[in-house]
């Protein structure tokens, strides 16, 4: 691992071969440990490698994606894992990305690196429906779950350009403490597919590869036949502040009026 990282201090990620090897160094060979960590217990089969290998490359690109801000401003020397062959069809050299007047393409930059990212969905959702162990299994599903879920709410926002961009605390609150079974997983990454497909633009230059993608997704969820409303919402209601400041005015007025009753 360590000698496949250090391949990249010198090295830009030019391809996306180069990119999977990247990621497959940092978080592809974790999931190769991972595997035969679980089979040596007992507990599990032994994984294929191309499925463990790729419940890595899902996490590190879906943060890779998600970081760009962080790691284009690192100080003293930005980090550059984008791959030249995605950025380079958008603008000249990858920080321009974050700035303003490049927005359309930045978006449409963001959106590639989704929907690359997205291909290795299938194969954790079969990963996944072979574990038998829950503690195994929760200990994958949750961290697959925040990632497609990450995908969906980075997809098509310009944001991720001007600052961070996560998952809610209450959101990931809750994906902790329902995701029990495979059910629960299909259920996620069939509702965050869809989200993230209501967000595709048609003029979007890779729009009919992300829906393709996203439907593959959807057909692997619904063939389960395992499907429940889990009822995601990636964005905070607009309802619930001022609702919430109802409550404290009406538990206020009660109170007072308790008091000066008395």
């Amino acid at each position: 691992m360590g000698e496949g990282m250090a391949k990249f201090i010198c090295m830009e990620v030019q391809t996306i071969d180069d990119y999977d090897e990247y990621c497959h160094y940092v978080a592809g060979l974790v999931g190769y440990g991972l595997s035969r960590l679980f089979h040596a217990t007992g507990t599990e089969d032994l994984a294929p490698d191309h499925l463990s290998n790729s419940m890595g490359l899902f996490l590190q690109k879906t943060n890779i994606i998600r970081d760009y801000l962080e790691d284009i401003n690192e100080i003293p020397k930005c980090r550059m894992f984008w791959p030249r062959e995605i950025w380079s069809k958008y603008v000249d050299k990858l920080e321009d990305l974050k700035y303003e007047e490049n927005s359309e393409k930045a978006v449409q930059c963001l959106n590639d690196m989704v929907t690359n990212a997205l291909i290795h969905a299938h194969d954790c959702l079969q990963y996944m429906s072979a574990l038998k162990d829950n503690s195994n299994f929760r200990f994958c599903a949750i961290p697959q779950i925040m990632a497609i879920g990450t995908c969906a709410i980075c997809y098509n926002n310009v944001k991720v350009f001007r600052g961070v961009v996560k998952m809610r605390r209450g959101l990931t609150a809750r994906i902790i403490d329902e995701t029990k079974s495979i059910s629960d997983v299909y259920s996620a990454f069939y509702e965050f597919s869809s989200l993230l497909e209501s967000k595709i633009d048609d003029n979007d230059p890779n729009a009919a590869l992300t829906r393709k993608r996203v439907d593959a997704i959807k057909k692997t969820c619904k063939s389960s036949g395992l499907l429940k409303r889990r009822g995601y919402d990636l964005e905070k209601s607009k309802y619930r502040m001022p609702m919430l400041i109802m409550i404290v005015l009406l538990l206020a007025a009660i109170i007072l009026g308790v008091l000066y009753g008395k």
